[in-house]
């Protein structure tokens, strides 16, 4: 929201994420109503943002890491059903997140003509 993109902007662009695969690694234990802090970065994404991985992370009371879920994506236009290439204020945005160590570039998920 902060970068220009609250839900009415997705909803005027007609399009949205959507979440392809998620992968969750369990490290601690987490008890009932114990506090956590949660965290996100961005993992890897294709250089047109049509693809990205973002990576959370589950950390306890003192600090040790509970679980990390990654989150591999892509923004979708939801009136052709297609992944696309998100409006160049969304890349930036995405841009703009904390890059993991572990930082990787992805290949696009758009099919240009003359592609198999």
């Amino acid at each position: 929201m902060e970068n220009g993109f609250p839900i009415e902007e997705f909803l005027r662009l007609r399009i949205g994420p959507v979440v392809m695969k998620d992968e969750v690694e369990y490290f601690r234990e987490v008890g009932l109503q114990q506090q956590i802090t949660l965290t996100y970065a961005l993992a890897g994404h294709a250089p047109d943002g049509s693809r990205f991985i973002l990576r959370h992370e589950v950390f306890r009371p003192e600090g040790q890491l509970s679980a990390r879920v990654n989150s591999a994506g892509g923004w979708l236009d939801l009136a052709a059903r297609k992944l696309i290439a998100p409006p160049p204020a969304l890349l930036a945005a995405m841009n703009s997140l904390e890059h993991t160590a572990d930082f990787a570039f992805l290949p696009s998920s758009i099919r240009r003509p003359g592609q198999d």
